[in-house]
């Protein structure tokens, strides 16, 4: 079972770039998903988190009306729509599963991806 995250790049401050997480896998419906990031020399930390069906969502208060997480059980597939992207953002963006309910601790999440690198420049 893996995680293949895609979709980080290098965008101007004020941009947008939408992340993508497939699942290797056909259970993928029965976990909720979570992205989180890591800044450069900072600890990994929550960004947004979705439930099994979609219909409930949570994100860390920084990122709230800018970035939304949606996913396709269809695809097995997560997204992160990032809009207004701040150099703040900068960072090498996870995504993740996780049986517990929209959880926004690490420990919760049991199967990590590669990792995507987002760089916003100023």
């Amino acid at each position: 079972v893996q995680l293949q995250a895609s979709g980080g790049g290098l965008v101007q401050a004020g941009g947008s770039l939408r992340l993508s997480c497939t699942a290797s896998e056909r259970t993928f419906s029965a976990y909720v998903m979570g992205w989180f990031r890591q800044p450069p020399g900072q600890e990994r930390e929550f960004v947004a988190a979705i439930s099994r069906s979609g219909g409930s969502t949570s994100y860390v208060d920084s990122v709230k009306g800018r970035f939304t997480i949606s996913r396709d059980n269809a695809k097995n597939t997560v997204y992160l729509q990032m809009n207004s992207l701040k150099p703040e953002d900068t960072a090498v963006y996870y995504c993740a599963r996780s049986l517990a309910i929209l959880p926004t601790i690490r420990s919760a999440y049991n199967l990590w991806g590669q990792g995507t690198q987002v760089t916003v420049s100023s």
